[in-house]
Order: structure tokens, then C-alpha cells, then sequence
């Protein structure tokens, strides 16, 4: 895109410093904060917003909301489809491929949120969105992890050692409650409740909900808190997941310690992530007996439509369901067993 596009020929004029996109991120910030949003929503937040000041910087548009129309967004969400994967990732190398449909959707939701809260702030007039179609996510089915590829990666850890029985209980809690990796690392002593196999998490927007889990992971966690958690660097450190000098797991030390037990069992076709296990143990939970109702309840999802995208049913889950559920077999009507009828003159005529 070349430099002015989208202006209109509007004239670019001097705008005050405090509508300016740099500064009204940082006032944002300090409010999600306070309305007690995810460090990561507020981060990709961040994130986009700093990804479109550059394309505005770049195209020599003006980066004050006050100057900015429907054409300048437009022209952002052209532009993410030539951008490079990790092309603008603090520690990632870039890629050869392009965003992917899914991270130009997200990119565009989470400014159309932003837009929304200088909107409800009184901080513009008008929400340039409302003329705005949002690039919508491709339909795309998440491969999952077939049964013997859990069985091979739990196979490689050595669960005799504190740092392996810890991956060990990792996985099984991940899979068990389909909980969010960042969830999981957030969870501290005081949120597990053994005795009824229930664990508090906080999800996405600081909302709380308690997941249900079952007798093996029970039995996991209660082994692990028993012989293996090691004690805190701190004293009032409780994060229930700590590392081996007794610091905090991180979200991005369990997405290694899966990739490592992944490359160990020579998992391929399938990417080894948290988020795998999410969708894995949905599919799962479906596949024997479970219904979307509970599930959507346990995942954390505000609605149905969200959970669409974590189901991933073959043609042979749905007929097998059909199998078990269907109105007619339950009934147990049976057919009638009947002679061949006898047509007379009459129906002959017809």
C-alpha cells in the first residue's frame, strides 16, 4: 500500500497530543487494569494497537483517533494479509507464510475493542467501525491427539523424578478439565479442592469458575502436593505449579515441557501445545457421553456459538451418537411384519 492511501484527500491537520493512538494505549491499559482484564488480553491489546500505529506512521496517516476513518482500518486489515508470520514477535523469528486468517480476525476484533472503549470513554464521536466489516476466521478443524499419542508422550516421562511427575500431573490436569494454559499457571494451593475434585480457575475477562476433574487426576495432584511440589523461593509463594528451584511455572515453559514429550514420542501431524489438549479432551468428553451444555460450563465459554470451533466430530462420532440417541430405536416400535397386499381391479385401474 503506498503512502497517503485511504486519506480521501482529507486534510491532515494538528491534532492534541492526548488522542494520539501511543498515548490512549497506555490510558487503556491503566483501565483494563483496574476492570481486572488478563495480563494477556491487555498485552495483545497492546500489541495490535502498536501494529496499526505503524501502518498509520508508515502510509504518513495521522495516528490521532480523532482524524481516523473507516478507509484507514480498512486499509490495516489489507495490509495484515501481507504480513509475515512473527514478522513483529518480540522473540520468534519471521516466517515465510503470511498471518494466518485466524490472527487477521483476531488482530481486528481485539481493535474493534479498542475502538469500542474510546467509544464508551466519550474519547471520539463517532465509531468509524460501524461502517466496518471485521475479516471473519476461516472454518478450520483443529487436528487433535488420537488416543495411543497421549499414551506415547505420558510413556516418555520419567515419573520417579519431582520435575517429571509434575509434567506427568500437567498433562492429565490440562486434558482432564480443558482448561487454558494460562489458567493452569495461575492456579495456586488454595484453589484445589481434593476432597471434591474441584479446582478454581480465572479465565479470560478475570471471571471465576470451578472445573470439575476426575479420581486419576486426583489422585495425580495429591501425589504431587504430597512427595513432589518443591518448597517456594518465597514464602508466600502458592502457585500450585512451581519449577525445580521453586519459582512459578510459566505459560511458556509448559508449551516447551509438551513440545519436548511431544518430539520424544515422535508425534507428527498434530501440533504438541496446550491448546491441543483443550480441544483433544472436549472432543473427548462429547465422544463419551458428555453434552455441550456441561461442557461449554467447564470450558468457561460465554456461549455456544464460541464453542463451535473446539469440536471437532468426525462422520462417525455423529452416526454413532445418532445410533444411541435416535427418537424412532428408543421408541422401540419395531416394524410390523405384513403379507405382500393383493391388488384388485380397482387398483389396477388407479
Amino acid at each position: 500500500m503506498g503512502a497517503g492511501e485511504g486519506d480521501g484527500g482529507r486534510e491532515r491537520v494538528a491534532a492534541p497530543a492526548k488522542s494520539d493512538l501511543i498515548r490512549l494505549i497506555e490510558d487503556y491499559r491503566l483501565c483494563a487494569m483496574a476492570e481486572g482484564k488478563s495480563p494477556n488480553y491487555i498485552s495483545l491489546m497492546r500489541t495490535t494497537v502498536n501494529l496499526f500505529w505503524n501502518y498509520l506512521m508508515a502510509n504518513r496517516l495521522p495516528t490521532e483517533v480523532t482524524l481516523m476513518n473507516a478507509e484507514d482500518i480498512r486499509g490495516f486489515f489489507r495490509h495484515l494479509q501481507s504480513v509475515n508470520k512473527f514478522s513483529c514477535h518480540p522473540y520468534a523469528h519471521p516466517q515465510l507464510q503470511k498471518l494466518s486468517g485466524h490472527a487477521i480476525n483476531t488482530y481486528a476484533r481485539t481493535l474493534r475493542a479498542f475502538w469500542s472503549w474510546l467509544e464508551a470513554e466519550d474519547i471520539i464521536g463517532g465509531n468509524p467501525f460501524q461502517q466496518v466489516r471485521v475479516p471473519r476466521a476461516p472454518n478450520k478443524l483443529i487436528a487433535i491427539f488420537a488416543e495411543d499419542q497421549i499414551r506415547a508422550m505420558l510413556s516418555k516421562i520419567d515419573i520417579t523424578t519431582a520435575t517429571g511427575f509434575r509434567d506427568h500431573t500437567i498433562i492429565l490436569l490440562l486434558l482432564d478439565t480443558m482448561m487454558r494454559v494460562s489458567e493452569l499457571t495461575g492456579c495456586t494451593l488454595p484453589d484445589m479442592d481434593l476432597e471434591n475434585r474441584e479446582i478454581k480457575v480465572w479465565g479470560k475477562g478475570g471471571k471465576q469458575r470451578t472445573t470439575p476433574f476426575g479420581k486419576t487426576v486426583q489422585k495425580a495432584l495429591w501425589k504431587y502436593v504430597r512427595s513432589f511440589r518443591p518448597d517456594p523461593q518465597l514464602p508466600n509463594q502458592n502457585r500450585l505449579f512451581l519449577t525445580a528451584d521453586g519459582r512459578p511455572l510459566t505459560k511458556n515453559r509448559v508449551e516447551a515441557i509438551l513440545k519436548h514429550y511431544g518430539t520424544r514420542a515422535g508425534i507428527v501431524g498434530v501440533r504438541v501445545s496446550p491448546h491441543t489438549l483443550r480441544h483433544t479432551g472436549a472432543v473427548m468428553f462429547l465422544r463419551n457421553g458428555g453434552d455441550v451444555f456441561t461442557l461449554q460450563k467447564i470450558m468457561g465459554h460465554s456461549s455456544l456459538e464460541t464453542l463451535k470451533s473446539y469440536i471437532n466430530l468426525s462422520q462417525g462420532d455423529i452416526s454413532r451418537v445418532h445410533a444411541r440417541a435416535s427418537p424412532i430405536d428408543n421408541l422401540a416400535l419395531g416394524v410390523a411384519s405384513v403379507k405382500k397386499p393383493v391388488r384388485n381391479g380397482m387398483e389396477r385401474r388407479r
